[in-house]
């Protein structure tokens, strides 16, 4: 009896210091590529890393998201869930790289659970087609390991507007954005942990139903997308993309509206129809931003990290410069 409740009492006292530690974590945000469509060595495709609550989650899975994550020293298989914001290739093209590649059992892999991949309608079919199109190299990988254990899986889910995950004190929120006419299952995720609030804009164009997601908000990460005014008046196709996008000037709308301690751009889409013809620079965007918002705001880079806590403070990792504290 005595070495039952000796036992009882060392468990209550362990899920006590790991409630504790998770409780304690920090909330931090590194963007792990902040580009477009564009095959850019400097700026991979767009994905975002949320830790919090001893939890691991990405935000979109573009090209180059496994490359970053390890340069970062992360293993593959330490991602708990992805979550998509819609299924536009530069969004999801990562995908089986970090999938697959994180069931390796090398040390930059050794995942030993189904990977969980929740987004847009569409989300389930994707990836079920996509076991399928790597049936192979499953079956391969598992007769050199002998076995084929879960960390090969998926548990893929549909989801819409609503909570979708609560876990270890993290609550996700996906709501509806604006991207086009034509697509009306884009969404924005609303992450909240310790009492602070993190906005993932997705792809969208100006979106009241953002704002009221956001409000109050410690931190958004907002697109953008932005061309110089010789460009619009020539080019029918850029005008077509900026229609698709929010300009910097909406986004400076978006943001004060919704008064963020730190409004951060991320999927930076700067446009141009002639190599003769430059695209805006980021300092442009940021200064036609302040034409509409007077707060925070911060051109985002691959590999900038965000803590979010009674402060937010930002470091820009691959330049190794000291941290800035906002707020």
């Amino acid at each position: 009896m005595k070495k039952r409740n000796i036992k009882n009492l060392f468990l209550l006292l362990l899920i006590t210091i790991v409630s504790y530690a998770n409780a304690q974590s920090p909330f931090k945000v590194t963007l792990l590529g902040t580009g477009a469509p564009v095959p850019s060595m400097e700026r991979f495709g767009p994905s975002i890393l949320v830790e919090a609550g001893g939890q691991k989650l990405l935000f979109d899975c573009g090209r180059g998201a496994a490359q970053r994550l390890w340069q970062l020293k992360i293993p593959l298989g330490k991602i708990d869930a992805l979550f998509l914001t819609h299924l536009h290739s530069d969004h999801i093209v990562g995908i089986p790289d970090v999938w697959l590649t994180g069931w390796i059992p090398a040390v930059y892999g050794r995942r030993e659970l189904p990977l969980q991949v929740l987004g847009p309608t569409g989300t389930k079919d994707m990836m079920d087609n996509l076991v399928k199109a790597f049936s192979w190299d499953i079956s391969t990988r598992a007769k050199e390991k002998n076995k084929t254990d879960s960390g090969a899986l998926v548990i893929a889910k549909d989801i819409r507007e609503g909570v979708i995950w609560e876990n270890n004190e993290i609550k996700i929120t996906p709501f509806t954005v604006r991207h086009s006419d034509f697509i009306d299952s884009a969404l924005g995720y609303k992450i909240e942990y310790a009492g602070r609030t993190l906005i993932l804009s997705g792809d969208t164009r100006y979106s009241e139903n953002l704002i009221r997601y956001a409000k109050g908000a410690d931190v958004i990460i907002h697109e953008v997308a932005a061309a110089n005014e010789q460009t619009m008046q020539t080019s029918p196709l850029v005008n077509q993309i900026l229609g698709f996008h929010t300009s910097p000037e909406e986004a400076g709308k978006v943001f004060e509206q919704t008064k963020p301690k730190l409004a951060v751009y991320s999927h930076i889409v700067l446009l141009t129809a002639e190599p003769s013809i430059p695209p805006p620079t980021i300092n442009e965007v940021i200064l036609r931003t302040k034409k509409t918002y007077s707060g925070a705001v911060e051109a985002g880079e691959d590999l900038l990290g965000i803590e979010i806590g009674d402060k937010v403070i930002v470091k820009k990792q691959q330049q190794q410069k000291s941290p800035e504290v906002i707020k």
